[in-house]
């Protein structure tokens, strides 16, 4: 953490600068709404300044929308909900926006699929987002990609602050409090409360304001070189949609459990046929059949209903109405020979660190120090450490380093393993040194 004072921003320094252009429709302040903090403590922000507003779900609202967007100034404040714990898509289900001149706004995807008009007029603008790995996925589903952004949770990482949720650095450099018990709701349904559209606008509503406190407080650090090196990694790879795993079963929550290549099959026909119902549904996995279940039932085998729906997670009536689909995948599993069945898949990169010792007691000396580098480093500049270099990144450099150790050559490959110049610059030369440093003895 900092040591410096918490940052305070007033509310009133926005609404000064702007000048809000909500359409006549939208809803006056409230009373209750948030007033600027005091010495006394955080305010709870419980309403956005100028109300909340509809969610827009017209072409011509859309149209509205874009142009008082393209008349706005500054920087753009974006949010997307999604409903990961209950749909198969991880497609945003809200969009939230707010900028300077032009307020906030709430976009249902729904009947709205393509935004490319409103990538038009922010494009260029910054884009301020608060883990903004989490979003440009879905953001980019819907036409809009930032060619310039700020990611609020990673500048707060990159500033040292032990708390980087949004409402806690809300409360701690705004003082202002947001209320987050929405945001496990289920995005997908429609329509959506009212509390819910005034919660979705409230993580919009500060968001600019955060950017500016935590820009100055790298500033002062002398990091804001870093973060901006940061935020164009995301800019670059943010929408790159996550890697498709080649045997994704193998994720299944207590496999660890599952002994023996046939009920590792079992395990795998149940995963793919839970999984073909999910997307056929939209559902989330876990929704149609537990993990838990699964590993029940490739443990137990069972091969009729009755000792089917005994196991755990079986006695619910949607899972009992599929009886016969999970048999069907046990029974498949049952059938396949044995050069069918599952085989310890190839090791990429370096084994497990907790190997290495018995597999390659140099290799493990070499990890160890530099492991000690990235820790003491990142300590000095009070930085996680995962955010000074990328764990594997340092497994797979200790594992198989250059043949010729120098700082040009490790430095080339860290450059591979996507090390930003930054990281480079504070690593090198003491990674290179506890690449060649004492061995163990025999």
């Amino acid at each position: 953490m900092t040591d410096e004072p918490p940052l305070r921003r007033r509310a009133a320094e926005s609404r000064a600068e702007e000048a809000p252009q909500q359409p006549p429709s939208a809803t006056p302040e409230p009373a209750d709404a948030a007033t600027e903090p005091t010495a006394g403590g955080p305010v709870p922000l419980t309403a956005p300044r100028e109300g909340t507003p509809a969610p827009v779900a017209t072409p011509s609202e859309l149209d509205e929308v874009v142009a008082r967007f393209a008349a706005g100034i500054g920087p753009v404040a974006l949010d997307a909900e999604r409903a990961s714990g209950y749909r198969y898509s991880q497609r945003a289900y809200l969009v939230q926006l707010r900028r300077a001149g032009s307020g906030t706004a709430l976009i249902d995807p729904l009947p709205l699929p393509d935004l490319a008009a409103l990538d038009v007029v922010i494009g260029e603008a910054e884009w301020v987002l608060h883990a903004a790995s989490q979003d440009l996925a879905c953001l980019a589903e819907l036409g809009l990609r930032p060619r310039r952004l700020f990611d609020t949770e990673l500048a707060a990482r990159l500033a040292g602050f032990e708390r980087v949720g949004l409402a806690a650095l809300t409360e701690q450099l705004l003082g202002y409090t947001l209320e987050k018990h929405h945001s496990a709701a289920d995005w997908s349904s429609r329509p959506l409360p009212e509390s819910w559209l005034t919660y979705a606008a409230l993580d919009v509503e500060m968001l600019v304001d955060l950017r500016d406190a935590l820009d100055e407080e790298l500033t002062r650090q002398g990091k804001s070189a870093w973060a901006a090196e940061e935020f164009a990694n995301l800019v670059r790879s943010g929408a790159r949609p996550p890697r498709v795993r080649a045997e994704p079963w193998r994720r299944t929550s207590g496999i660890h459990r599952v002994r023996g290549a046939r009920a590792q099959a079992r395990v795998r026909s149940l995963w793919y046929a839970r999984d073909q119902i999910a997307a056929r549904r939209d559902a989330a996995p876990g929704r149609v059949l537990p993990d838990s279940a699964i590993v029940a039932a490739a443990e137990l085998d069972p091969r009729d209903e009755k000792s089917l729906l005994t196991l755990p997670g079986f006695g619910g009536r949607s899972v009992r109405r599929l009886a016969r689909t999970w048999l069907a995948a046990l029974d498949d599993a049952r059938k396949l020979p044995e050069d069918a069945l599952p085989v310890a898949p190839a090791v990429e990169g370096p084994p497990p660190p907790h190997r290495w010792a018995e597999r390659d007691p140099v290799a493990a000396a070499r990890l160890a120090r530099c492991r000690e580098v990235v820790v003491r480093i990142a300590g000095e500049h009070t930085l996680p450490p995962e955010n000074l270099i990328a764990p594997d990144s340092i497994r797979r450099l200790a594992w198989v380093p250059p043949e010729e150790i120098t700082d040009d050559a490790v430095a080339e490959i860290l450059r591979g393993f996507n090390a930003r110049e930054w990281q480079i610059a504070l690593l090198l030369p003491a990674l290179t040194e506890a690449l060649t440093g004492p061995q163990p003895a025999p």
